[in-house]
Protein backbone atom coordinates (compact mmCIF):
# COMPACT_ATOMS: atom_id res chain seq x y z
CA UNK A 1 0.00 0.00 0.00
CA UNK A 2 1.44 3.69 -0.93
CA UNK A 3 1.87 6.16 1.07
CA UNK A 4 -0.05 9.12 -0.74
CA UNK A 5 -1.73 8.75 -3.86
CA UNK A 6 -2.91 11.56 -6.33
CA UNK A 7 -6.80 11.03 -6.79
CA UNK A 8 -9.17 12.74 -8.97
CA UNK A 9 -13.00 12.28 -9.90
CA UNK A 10 -14.33 13.48 -13.12
CA UNK A 11 -16.59 12.81 -15.97
CA UNK A 12 -16.58 13.39 -19.69
CA UNK A 13 -17.30 17.09 -19.86
CA UNK A 14 -14.04 17.57 -17.76
CA UNK A 15 -11.95 15.75 -20.00
CA UNK A 16 -9.86 18.41 -21.21
CA UNK A 17 -9.07 19.92 -17.01
CA UNK A 18 -7.71 16.33 -16.62
CA UNK A 19 -5.32 16.19 -19.81
CA UNK A 20 -3.80 19.87 -18.60
CA UNK A 21 -4.07 18.24 -15.17
CA UNK A 22 -2.39 15.20 -15.86
CA UNK A 23 0.13 16.91 -17.92
CA UNK A 24 1.11 19.36 -14.74
CA UNK A 25 1.30 16.46 -12.58
CA UNK A 26 4.31 14.63 -15.74
CA UNK A 27 5.59 18.11 -15.17
CA UNK A 28 6.00 18.45 -11.78
CA UNK A 29 6.01 15.07 -10.06
CA UNK A 30 9.26 14.19 -8.61
CA UNK A 31 8.88 11.65 -6.77
CA UNK A 32 6.46 9.78 -9.87
CA UNK A 33 3.17 9.48 -7.05
CA UNK A 34 0.39 7.36 -8.31
CA UNK A 35 -2.28 9.08 -10.11
CA UNK A 36 -5.69 7.74 -10.15
CA UNK A 37 -8.55 9.12 -11.87
CA UNK A 38 -12.33 7.49 -11.74
CA UNK A 39 -14.82 8.24 -14.02
CA UNK A 40 -18.71 6.93 -14.50
CA UNK A 41 -18.25 3.47 -16.20
CA UNK A 42 -19.95 5.18 -19.72
CA UNK A 43 -16.93 7.65 -19.85
CA UNK A 44 -14.26 4.88 -19.55
CA UNK A 45 -13.53 3.88 -22.72
CA UNK A 46 -13.28 8.06 -23.56
CA UNK A 47 -10.71 8.44 -20.78
CA UNK A 48 -8.76 5.21 -22.00
CA UNK A 49 -8.51 6.95 -25.38
CA UNK A 50 -6.94 10.71 -24.50
CA UNK A 51 -4.84 9.26 -21.01
CA UNK A 52 -3.45 6.51 -22.61
CA UNK A 53 -0.25 8.04 -22.58
CA UNK A 54 -0.40 9.92 -19.58
CA UNK A 55 0.42 7.53 -16.86
CA UNK A 56 -2.70 7.55 -15.15
CA UNK A 57 -4.52 4.51 -13.68
CA UNK A 58 -8.61 4.92 -14.15
CA UNK A 59 -11.06 3.60 -12.61
CA UNK A 60 -14.82 3.50 -12.44
CA UNK A 61 -16.87 5.19 -10.10
CA UNK A 62 -19.29 2.23 -9.57
CA UNK A 63 -16.05 0.48 -8.77
CA UNK A 64 -15.14 2.39 -5.68
CA UNK A 65 -18.99 2.64 -4.88
CA UNK A 66 -19.16 -1.47 -5.04
CA UNK A 67 -16.65 -0.97 -2.32
CA UNK A 68 -18.33 0.46 0.06
CA UNK A 69 -20.79 -1.19 2.51
CA UNK A 70 -24.46 -0.65 1.78
CA UNK A 71 -23.93 1.13 -1.37
CA UNK A 72 -25.38 0.02 -4.88
CA UNK A 73 -24.12 1.60 -8.17
CA UNK A 74 -28.03 1.78 -9.24
CA UNK A 75 -28.23 3.96 -5.99
CA UNK A 76 -25.21 6.31 -7.22
CA UNK A 77 -26.89 6.59 -10.56
CA UNK A 78 -30.28 8.07 -8.80
CA UNK A 79 -27.99 10.52 -6.84
CA UNK A 80 -27.96 14.49 -8.08
CA UNK A 81 -24.08 14.86 -9.63
CA UNK A 82 -23.28 17.14 -6.76
CA UNK A 83 -24.07 14.59 -4.03
CA UNK A 84 -22.67 11.50 -5.78
CA UNK A 85 -19.03 13.27 -6.34
CA UNK A 86 -18.74 13.85 -3.12
CA UNK A 87 -19.74 9.85 -2.38
CA UNK A 88 -17.27 8.66 -4.58
CA UNK A 89 -14.65 11.03 -3.54
CA UNK A 90 -14.90 10.12 -0.01
CA UNK A 91 -15.29 6.72 -0.71
CA UNK A 92 -12.40 6.04 -2.56
CA UNK A 93 -9.91 5.01 0.72
CA UNK A 94 -12.09 1.62 0.42
CA UNK A 95 -10.10 0.81 -2.60
CA UNK A 96 -6.80 -0.16 -0.51
CA UNK A 97 -4.58 1.75 -2.66
CA UNK A 98 -2.33 3.95 -0.18
CA UNK A 99 -3.14 4.91 3.28
CA UNK A 100 -3.46 8.49 2.33
CA UNK A 101 -4.67 10.33 -0.85
CA UNK A 102 -4.11 13.98 -2.62
CA UNK A 103 -7.85 14.39 -3.37
CA UNK A 104 -8.17 16.93 -6.75
CA UNK A 105 -10.62 18.39 -9.19
CA UNK A 106 -10.82 18.39 -12.23
CA UNK A 107 -9.61 22.01 -12.80
CA UNK A 108 -6.43 22.11 -10.60
CA UNK A 109 -3.50 21.69 -12.22
CA UNK A 110 0.42 22.36 -10.67
CA UNK A 111 2.67 24.66 -10.73
CA UNK A 112 6.36 23.64 -9.47
CA UNK A 113 8.06 20.41 -8.27
CA UNK A 114 5.77 18.65 -5.29
CA UNK A 115 6.62 15.80 -3.70
CA UNK A 116 5.13 13.60 -0.52
CA UNK A 117 6.75 16.05 2.19
CA UNK A 118 4.34 18.72 0.98
CA UNK A 119 1.58 17.00 1.83
CA UNK A 120 2.55 14.52 4.52
CA UNK A 121 4.74 14.85 7.70
CA UNK A 122 8.19 12.61 7.79
CA UNK A 123 6.11 10.45 9.72
CA UNK A 124 3.48 9.93 7.16
CA UNK A 125 0.71 12.11 8.85
CA UNK A 126 -1.23 14.36 6.28
CA UNK A 127 -0.87 18.40 6.57
CA UNK A 128 -4.66 19.16 7.33
CA UNK A 129 -6.02 22.10 5.59
CA UNK A 130 -7.69 23.81 7.66
CA UNK A 131 -8.95 27.03 9.02
CA UNK A 132 -11.98 29.33 9.84
CA UNK A 133 -12.56 31.00 6.31
CA UNK A 134 -11.68 34.31 6.91
CA UNK A 135 -10.24 35.68 4.11
CA UNK A 136 -13.20 34.63 1.77
CA UNK A 137 -15.39 35.73 4.70
CA UNK A 138 -13.90 38.83 4.52
CA UNK A 139 -13.76 39.05 0.72
CA UNK A 140 -17.86 38.57 1.04
CA UNK A 141 -18.11 41.45 3.82
CA UNK A 142 -16.54 43.57 1.54
CA UNK A 143 -18.75 42.75 -1.60
CA UNK A 144 -21.74 42.76 0.56
CA UNK A 145 -22.71 39.17 0.07
CA UNK A 146 -24.22 38.31 3.13
CA UNK A 147 -25.01 34.79 2.07
CA UNK A 148 -21.88 33.50 1.72
CA UNK A 149 -21.15 34.30 4.89
CA UNK A 150 -24.80 32.79 6.31
CA UNK A 151 -23.98 29.75 4.20
CA UNK A 152 -20.60 29.20 5.73
CA UNK A 153 -21.93 29.21 9.27
CA UNK A 154 -24.98 26.99 8.62
CA UNK A 155 -23.07 24.08 6.51
CA UNK A 156 -20.43 24.78 9.39
CA UNK A 157 -22.33 23.93 12.09
CA UNK A 158 -24.45 21.45 10.88
CA UNK A 159 -21.96 18.92 10.48
CA UNK A 160 -20.19 20.06 13.75
CA UNK A 161 -23.50 19.79 15.92
CA UNK A 162 -24.49 16.05 14.16
CA UNK A 163 -20.65 14.90 15.62
CA UNK A 164 -21.31 16.54 18.67
CA UNK A 165 -18.43 18.92 18.79
CA UNK A 166 -18.86 22.60 20.73
CA UNK A 167 -16.48 25.48 19.66
CA UNK A 168 -15.37 27.27 16.96
CA UNK A 169 -16.68 26.76 13.29
CA UNK A 170 -13.85 25.52 10.95
CA UNK A 171 -13.15 25.07 7.50
CA UNK A 172 -11.70 21.89 6.16
CA UNK A 173 -10.88 23.12 2.22
CA UNK A 174 -10.85 23.98 0.04
CA UNK A 175 -9.73 20.89 -2.45
CA UNK A 176 -7.30 19.61 -2.95
CA UNK A 177 -6.72 18.56 0.68
CA UNK A 178 -5.26 15.48 2.13
CA UNK A 179 -7.42 12.38 3.15
CA UNK A 180 -6.26 9.41 5.35
CA UNK A 181 -8.76 6.42 5.49
CA UNK A 182 -8.27 6.27 8.96
CA UNK A 183 -10.19 9.33 9.53
CA UNK A 184 -12.81 7.73 7.22
CA UNK A 185 -12.90 4.34 9.03
CA UNK A 186 -13.54 6.36 12.46
CA UNK A 187 -16.14 8.01 10.66
CA UNK A 188 -17.37 4.66 9.79
CA UNK A 189 -16.96 3.18 12.90
CA UNK A 190 -17.74 5.19 15.44
CA UNK A 191 -20.96 7.26 13.58
CA UNK A 192 -21.89 5.36 10.27
CA UNK A 193 -22.15 2.08 11.60
CA UNK A 194 -23.82 2.40 15.15
CA UNK A 195 -26.65 4.15 13.43
CA UNK A 196 -27.05 1.86 10.22
CA UNK A 197 -26.75 4.30 7.69
CA UNK A 198 -23.66 4.97 4.98
CA UNK A 199 -21.92 7.92 3.78
CA UNK A 200 -24.95 8.47 1.45
CA UNK A 201 -26.68 9.15 4.33
CA UNK A 202 -24.77 11.31 5.72
CA UNK A 203 -23.56 13.32 2.94
CA UNK A 204 -27.70 13.57 1.94
CA UNK A 205 -27.91 15.48 5.67
CA UNK A 206 -25.05 17.59 5.23
CA UNK A 207 -23.41 17.91 2.02
CA UNK A 208 -20.01 18.60 2.74
CA UNK A 209 -17.93 15.65 2.80
CA UNK A 210 -14.65 17.86 3.62
CA UNK A 211 -16.86 19.08 6.68
CA UNK A 212 -17.46 15.32 7.55
CA UNK A 213 -13.82 14.57 7.15
CA UNK A 214 -12.35 17.32 9.51
CA UNK A 215 -15.26 17.01 12.07
CA UNK A 216 -14.70 13.32 12.04
CA UNK A 217 -10.72 13.96 12.69
CA UNK A 218 -11.48 16.37 15.62
CA UNK A 219 -13.87 14.01 17.28
CA UNK A 220 -12.11 10.91 17.05
CA UNK A 221 -8.55 11.59 16.71
CA UNK A 222 -7.36 9.16 14.39
CA UNK A 223 -4.57 10.93 13.29
CA UNK A 224 -2.54 13.11 14.38
CA UNK A 225 -3.87 17.08 13.89
CA UNK A 226 -1.25 19.11 11.36
CA UNK A 227 -3.50 22.16 10.38
CA UNK A 228 -2.01 23.69 7.29
CA UNK A 229 -3.04 26.58 5.13
CA UNK A 230 -4.74 25.71 0.90
CA UNK A 231 -2.02 23.50 -0.86
CA UNK A 232 -3.33 25.54 -3.82
CA UNK A 233 -4.69 29.29 -4.78
CA UNK A 234 -8.00 28.64 -5.35
CA UNK A 235 -10.03 31.55 -6.91
CA UNK A 236 -13.41 31.34 -5.72
CA UNK A 237 -14.99 34.61 -7.11
CA UNK A 238 -14.55 36.83 -10.05
CA UNK A 239 -13.29 39.79 -8.11
CA UNK A 240 -10.28 37.49 -6.52
CA UNK A 241 -8.88 36.46 -9.89
CA UNK A 242 -9.60 40.20 -11.39
CA UNK A 243 -7.71 41.95 -8.33
CA UNK A 244 -4.77 39.51 -8.44
CA UNK A 245 -4.85 40.15 -12.35
CA UNK A 246 -5.05 44.12 -11.60
CA UNK A 247 -2.02 43.51 -9.16
CA UNK A 248 0.02 41.37 -11.71
CA UNK A 249 0.18 38.20 -10.19
CA UNK A 250 0.46 35.03 -12.00
CA UNK A 251 2.09 31.68 -11.23
CA UNK A 252 5.48 32.34 -10.67
CA UNK A 253 4.11 34.79 -7.85
CA UNK A 254 1.69 32.34 -6.29
CA UNK A 255 4.42 29.24 -6.60
CA UNK A 256 6.36 30.47 -3.48
CA UNK A 257 3.12 29.81 -1.35
CA UNK A 258 1.20 27.27 -3.28
CA UNK A 259 1.78 23.76 -5.18
CA UNK A 260 -0.61 24.62 -8.04
CA UNK A 261 -3.73 27.01 -8.60
CA UNK A 262 -7.48 26.60 -9.37
CA UNK A 263 -9.71 28.47 -11.07
CA UNK A 264 -13.15 27.44 -11.34
CA UNK A 265 -15.13 25.47 -14.48
CA UNK A 266 -17.74 27.92 -14.98
CA UNK A 267 -14.91 30.78 -16.06
CA UNK A 268 -13.14 28.14 -18.68
CA UNK A 269 -16.04 26.86 -20.51
CA UNK A 270 -14.29 26.84 -23.96
CA UNK A 271 -12.27 23.38 -22.21
CA UNK A 272 -15.74 21.39 -22.18
CA UNK A 273 -15.65 18.35 -23.46
CA UNK A 274 -16.21 17.91 -26.81
CA UNK A 275 -16.69 21.50 -27.17
CA UNK A 276 -17.67 24.99 -25.40
CA UNK A 277 -21.73 23.91 -23.38
CA UNK A 278 -24.21 26.83 -22.49
CA UNK A 279 -26.94 28.37 -24.31
CA UNK A 280 -25.52 30.67 -27.29
CA UNK A 281 -26.11 34.10 -25.11
CA UNK A 282 -24.26 32.63 -22.56
CA UNK A 283 -21.03 31.22 -24.79
CA UNK A 284 -20.88 34.82 -26.73
CA UNK A 285 -21.12 36.99 -23.71
CA UNK A 286 -18.54 34.43 -21.90
CA UNK A 287 -16.06 35.35 -25.11
CA UNK A 288 -16.43 38.61 -24.78
CA UNK A 289 -15.85 39.14 -21.58
CA UNK A 290 -12.61 36.82 -22.31
CA UNK A 291 -11.58 39.17 -25.36
CA UNK A 292 -11.68 42.23 -22.17
CA UNK A 293 -9.48 39.95 -20.66
CA UNK A 294 -12.20 38.83 -17.80
CA UNK A 295 -13.49 35.98 -16.66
Amino acid sequence: MEDLVLYCKSYHTDLKRVLRLAASIRQHNREHLPFHVSVPIADLALFQHHLGTLDVTLHTDEEIWRASPGLSPEALSSLPGSLSQQIVKSEFWRLGLANAYLCLDSDAFFIKPFGKEDFLAPDGTPYTVMDEGHEILEDAIHHRKPQVLAAYQTDALKVQQLLGRAGRLYNFGPLPVVWHRKVWESLYENYLLPRGINFADAIREAPSEARWYGEALLRYQAIRLLPCQSFFKVYHYAWQYDRDKRKGIGNADLSQLYSGVIYQSAWERDMDWPSEGGHWMSRLGRRLRRKLGRI
